[in-house]
């Protein structure tokens, strides 16, 4: 029996997986389909442990880099972040046959920063060291093309070679506050920098953000459901403090709840980065349902219909099988 202690969920939305994740996963699945295991996946094909362990039970096998596969003729499919051009190279040197998952907001910011680099442009790029979104990104051009910054105080240490001469990209994952005052304060530095012709930051890490700035300030507590190498799934954190919630945390999955007592609680708030699915948000209600007197409201910020379609060779894959 549920607890005596009233708890009153406010549900953002939206919330959980966007259409570039929905896409990357469905590219293993259907592979998994057509070509039958194993499927290689090189990298996390998104940040989710729940995720990975799903797709990894059906038969998929994840690697960090290409030479831990023995070429066999099965697919090797490339993550949801984007590879720098080293690796597909690599896997045309080898003859291996290869998938791209990469999101399609993700390759919109490599062909800017190659157009940029065409044009003679030095290209600053706002990201996070290490993150393998930044890594495809820089790995789209030659060494020293890109230079990264992570905050406003790294743009007073850049080197950069022609100050009139210079583009800025950004992660798609980012936090849009943060980012728009590094992206003011680049342009109070550098005056002619060019930008991107529409923001990089993609329409779900922005969408989601917006969403927790809504509840935030009416929240005791926010639960972040995600994981711990997921940006977007941190940044939803810091916002969720940065608009008035008295305490925010990032969750995996129910089991994490164990560690809060909540009966001093009135609002929880209850998000998911845009690589966890929505099993894991209901197992969430659904542990506090069992443990405390629960009350869920939704709050709508905005409604999306973004869709984006699976490379054509596992379409017409998907076709002939309905046509049978």
């Amino acid at each position: 029996m549920p607890g005596s202690e009233k708890l009153h969920i406010l549900l953002a939305a939206p919330r959980g997986f966007c259409a570039g994740v929905d896409r990357a996963i469905q590219i293993v699945e259907k592979a998994l389909e057509k070509y039958g295991a194993p499927v290689y996946v090189r990298h996390e094909i998104v940040h989710n442990k729940y995720v990975v362990d799903n797709l990894r039970a059906k038969g998929a096998v994840f690697v960090e880099e290409l030479d831990e596969i023995e070429n066999d003729g099965q697919p090797v499919i490339f993550s949801a972040h984007g590879v720098p051009k080293s690796v597909p190279e690599n896997a045309q040197k080898r003859e291996m046959f290869y998938i791209d998952a990469t999101c399609p907001l993700v390759s919109k910011v490599h062909k800017e920063a190659e157009r940029h680099y065409r044009e003679g442009k030095q290209i600053i790029l706002i990201g996070h060291a290490g993150h393998p979104e930044v890594i495809g990104t820089m790995g789209q051009l030659p060494a020293g093309a890109v230079l990264l910054i992570e905050t406003q105080d790294d743009i007073g240490r850049l080197s950069v070679k022609d100050p009139d001469n210079l583009a800025y990209c950004t992660q798609t994952t980012l936090s849009v506050d943060d980012t728009a005052e590094i992206v003011q304060a680049l342009k109070e530095a550098y005056p002619s920098i060019a930008g991107p012709g529409r923001e990089d930051i993609c329409y779900a890490t922005t969408n989601r953000q917006a969403a927790v700035k809504h509840i935030a300030a009416r929240c005791d507590v926010v639960f972040v459901i995600g994981a711990p190498n997921s940006s977007n799934s941190n940044r939803l954190v810091e916002v969720a403090l940065s608009y008035g919630a008295k305490q925010s945390f990032l969750i995996q999955n129910r089991n994490d709840l164990k560690a809060f007592d909540l009966s001093q609680v009135g609002t929880v708030g209850i998000t998911a980065g845009a690589s966890a699915p929505e099993e894991l948000v209901l197992s969430v209600i659904k542990y506090l349902e069992e443990n405390y007197d629960v009350t869920v409201e939704e709050v709508v910020n905005v409604k999306e219909n973004v869709m984006f379609n699976i490379p054509h060779i596992l379409r017409e894959a998907e076709t002939k099988r309905v046509s049978l």
